[in-house]
């Protein structure tokens, strides 16, 4: 099966050489060859493979210069698709798979409110039935890339009277439908990745309608395993990211000294080195396991290591830099940028947009909970409203 996954790749390489091939077309023929996700079915973008073999796939690519969907619609990529594989009937999945492979439209998720943070479950978004369709009233926050996104991945409250995992229902949103009102969130950065959404009166069919009605809790818990391993559990080459511009700064400012200061400085180098390292083979280890499909609490593991350590190394680059670690060149612009901001090449930048890792894609308080729950088998936490219909549920 490998070879034939090689001779794929070779001959799509061949035929659409990604030097002289602009990306959507690229990304189009690569979908429309199953080698999009090859861990997904044939016909949907891929060829019924393992997620092994899609990694196989993604390094060779990336050797070659191919494109990068995930870079071009992240969410989209990495949450929204492997939703629909799961969730979506052959319609949608038809519609909507292969233009956001390309990029062709951007997604984004909805599913964060201003009173439902860390406690998805808790949201107040109501759809009420119209016929065909369903009427959206409500406020979604920290939506990145809403702003450019074509479509959302939006959860509603569609049955108060049941307890608040079960009333949910899960929609596809047109981001430009009449009533959606999206408003920038700025960031520490200068930047506005985020933002704000508001729904009043907006109208979807009920061919929209992702699952079944009072499913979209099973649907949401599909996007948030994803949205983890989306975050924490990509397999970097060895040495790159922060961990690699810590090495580089060592190099320039460092490297020649040999006081106190500087072997301190070191160790901590060292040590963060090897943090990383086991990081990242940990998660390689995970994807060759992972298969398709929900992923399980390793993707939780990986999304909490990842912000934790993105944390730490960003902040070891500044400490590296010095005084000039203090300077921001960007001057905080004020900008509403078209990608997202995960990495960046500028470690000052970096430092101050590592600060979300630790709330964006569920908290690192939360990430621990399902750690202790699911995979040490520790007690939960207290659920007071377990049986409580929603309406009954205590709010602030």
């Amino acid at each position: 099966m490998s070879d034939s996954l090689d001779s794929a790749i070779d001959q799509l390489l061949a035929d659409f050489a990604p030097s002289t091939t602009d990306p959507v077309t690229f990304l189009g023929a690569q979908f429309d060859r199953g080698l999009a996700w090859v861990h997904f079915p044939e016909g949907q973008g891929g060829r019924g493979l393992t997620p092994t073999h899609q990694q196989t796939l993604l390094r060779r690519l990336a050797r070659a210069g191919a494109p990068n969907a995930a870079m071009r619609n992240v969410i989209g990529y990495g949450m929204v698709a492997p939703t629909l594989v799961v969730h979506a009937t052959p319609t949608q999945r038809e519609r909507f798979l292969r233009p956001l492979f390309t990029g062709e439209e951007i997604w984004c998720q909805l599913f964060s409110e201003p009173g439902a943070g860390s406690d998805v479950a808790g949201l107040a978004t109501r759809a009420e039935r119209d016929g065909d369709e369903w009427v959206l009233n409500g406020q979604k926050v920290w939506t990145t890339l809403a702003h450019v996104a074509s479509y959302g991945l939006l959860i509603a409250r569609t049955d108060p009277d049941a307890t608040k995992h079960r009333g949910i229902t899960a929609f596809i949103v047109d981001m430009h439908a009449p009533g959606v009102d999206v408003r920038p969130l700025y960031q520490i950065t200068g930047e506005a990745e985020f933002n704000e959404c508001f729904f009043n009166d907006v109208r979807v069919s009920d061919e929209m309608r992702l699952g079944d009605v009072g499913e979209g809790w099973a649907v949401s818990i599909t996007t948030l395993m994803n949205e983890r391993v989306s975050i924490g559990g990509t397999v970097p080459a060895r040495g790159s990211g922060l961990i690699g511009e810590a090495l580089s700064i060592w190099q320039e400012h460092w490297a020649a000294r040999a006081d106190s200061h500087a072997l301190a400085m070191r160790a901590e180098l060292a040590a963060a080195w090897v943090r990383n390292e086991v990081a990242r083979l940990s998660n390689w280890r995970a994807s060759d396991l992972r298969k398709a499909g929900t992923p399980g609490p390793e993707g939780s593991t990986a999304k909490l290591v990842f912000a934790e350590e993105n944390q730490r190394t960003s902040e070891l680059c500044v400490d590296l830099l010095g005084a000039s670690g203090m300077l921001y060149s960007s001057t905080y612009p004020r900008v509403r940028p078209r990608e997202t901001a995960l990495a960046s090449h500028d470690v000052r930048k970096a430092f101050l947009r590592m600060r979300a890792n630790s709330i964006e894609g569920g908290t690192s308080e939360v990430m621990r909970n399902i750690i202790g729950e699911r995979v040490l088998g520790l007690p939960g936490e207290p659920r007071v409203d377990k049986d409580l219909a929603w309406r009954d549920v205590p709010r602030s």
